[in-house]
């Protein structure tokens, strides 16, 4: 390996980069271009057959296909039909009716239903759906991003019932002899990296939407108790469950034990500052639409994707066993080492669109608002869907070539045994040029885990390490992505501010971002333990 053939290696990646900063490409055509650049430098400089780069680049258009983009439009679609059955202005009644203090107000709209729809949907909806509920109960718009946005950036690892992280087991495979990670080890690494940033997150949200420190004073406990009971019930379930349910069922907990609280001090006075009565008198307030659907109705679609998703988990081995039967593996690439399996019925997005049918139509949505709804969601997702298959046969194509090897080696060469302390920036910056923690994880996953391996060829549980602080470092990077600013500016009606938010989040960015650098240098020794 020449040292002109590894950074030749980067180009697709720096040519993303350059494409949607400096020529403001568009995300799909940047990642579409970046596709063929890597292709045309796979057969000329690292002699790929033809048909291994044809049938390569196939495989990763039908691993993008199923099960990644069918959970996506199964999310959204819930979400769409959500709306349109009026279910989700059901559920904005109930959280802001809890209390009137700004404060708590964050924490359940902010952190703990943002949490729940990043684990449902994903893909801006967690950002933009809280920051425009906080935004219309009277809170500045700028700090409704600011805080629906720091609480997005470790959440993202599991969005969209897992699959950042479950196409981060797909896409590094191949380093693994095509095995692949163990689901539940895998999301627990990342989880044990991510418990202080889950305990400290909620602070941060308070200290930004209050003012300052002096906002936490009187809801430190119930703050802490938001983070704590987040993450406790997440370490569990990606211990024994997996990366599916690892967000929804943290949020959820979550959610109870703040509304719990929440209670309890109902009757306590609220400073002027934080009081959101006193915002609304102010005209921030939006009309809301009357309905009397019944709360369990309007939950109905998201309490079925949880249970549905449960009881055909490893949990319950003889319903998991029964419909893991029925799938296919087919050997795609000709340069593959094990075939690519789908599976047809236990698999997120079909469990995700029977919960939403069911749900829709006990909220009375017709089959034909339903066949509408779906369309439309697929028209949404198109550039979605074009931007997600093309990374991810760019990343096969990569992969398969020695590209990813050649560049995880130059990367290991400039920074030696240092290299776990800049492995969360690699990943930051991935996640600032696609805007997603699941391109992220399919275009710099496999570099994490090569580098693991150059610089311990026998340690598995460095490989591990690496590969969750890929997710670590793509939660922080994305929240400050164009992409993710542009959602949010959206969603408030902020329309060309974008700046005024790159700002107001670029300085919390760096301070986790640090703080996820020395989290991950300092601490792989305990990779092992955590295996």
């Amino acid at each position: 390996m020449s040292m002109l053939q590894s950074i030749i290696a980067l180009v697709p990646i720096i040519w993303i980069i350059v494409a949607l900063t400096a020529l403001k490409m568009p995300g799909h055509w940047a990642c579409v271009s970046a596709m063929f650049i890597a292709i045309v430098l796979s057969l000329a400089m690292w002699k790929m057959p033809v048909v291994g780069m044809a049938s390569s680049a196939l495989e990763g258009f039908l691993s993008a296909l199923w099960p990644i983009i069918l959970v996506i439009i199964a999310a959204i679609f819930t979400y769409n039909l959500s709306l349109r059955s009026g279910a989700m202005d059901v559920i904005k009644k109930m959280l802001t009716g809890i209390s009137a203090d700004r404060r708590i107000i964050i924490l359940l709209i902010g952190w703990c239903f943002g949490g729940f729809l990043e684990g449902m949907a994903g893909f801006g909806t967690a950002i933009a759906i809280p920051a425009s509920m906080l935004a219309g109960m009277g809170m500045n718009p700028v700090i409704a991003c600011l805080v629906c946005m720091l609480a997005n950036a470790f959440p993202t690892a599991f969005g969209s019932v897992g699959i950042p992280t479950t196409t981060l087991i797909s896409s590094t495979a191949a380093a693994f002899g095509g095995a692949g990670m163990i689901p539940t080890t895998i999301s627990f690494i990342t989880i044990a990296q991510m418990l202080p940033f889950m305990i400290l997150i909620p602070f941060l949200m308070v200290i930004v939407g209050g003012g300052g420190p002096k906002a936490l004073k009187g809801v430190v406990g119930i703050t802490l108790v938001s983070g704590i009971s987040f993450v406790i019930p997440e370490l569990i379930v990606s211990k024994f469950v997996g990366p599916e349910l690892t967000v929804i069922v943290g949020c959820i907990v979550s959610l109870a034990c703040t509304i719990l609280m929440a209670r309890a001090r109902k009757d306590k006075p609220i400073p002027a500052e934080y009081d959101m009565n006193a915002e609304k008198g102010k005209g921030g307030a939006v009309a809301e639409k009357v309905s009397t659907m019944k709360p369990i109705v309007a939950w109905l679609p998201f309490i079925l994707i949880f249970v549905f998703l449960l009881f055909t988990s490893k949990l319950v081995p003889p319903i998991n066993h029964f419909l893991g039967q029925f799938k296919t593996s087919v050997m795609i690439s000709t340069m593959a080492k094990t075939p690519t399996s789908f599976s047809w019925i236990n698999t997120p997005g079909v469990l995700i669109f029977i919960a939403a049918i069911i749900g829709g139509i006990v909220q009375h949505v017709s089959g034909h608002d339903m066949v509408s709804t779906l369309g439309a969601t697929c028209k949404q997702m198109v550039k979605t869907i074009i931007t997600i298959m093309s990374v991810m046969a760019m990343a096969k194509i990569m992969t398969y070539s020695g590209m990813i090897k050649d560049m995880a080696n130059l990367f290991v060469t400039l920074t030696g045994q240092f290299y776990p302390f800049v492995a969360p920036i690699i990943a930051a910056i991935g996640a600032f040029v696609t805007g997603s923690g699941t391109n992220t994880e399919v275009l710099l996953g496999s570099l994490q885990v090569q580098a693991a391996k150059t610089l311990a060829p026998g340690s598995t549980a460095l490989a591990y390490w690496l590969a969750a602080a890929n997710s670590l470092g793509a939660g922080i990077g994305k929240i400050m992505s164009p992409q993710c600013i542009a959602t949010a500016v959206a969603a408030v009606g902020l329309a060309g501010q974008d700046s005024k938010l790159l700002k107001g989040i670029f300085k919390w960015c760096i301070l986790l971002l640090v703080l996820a650098c020395l989290l991950v240098g300092l601490f792989k020794g305990i990779a092992p333990a955590l295996m």
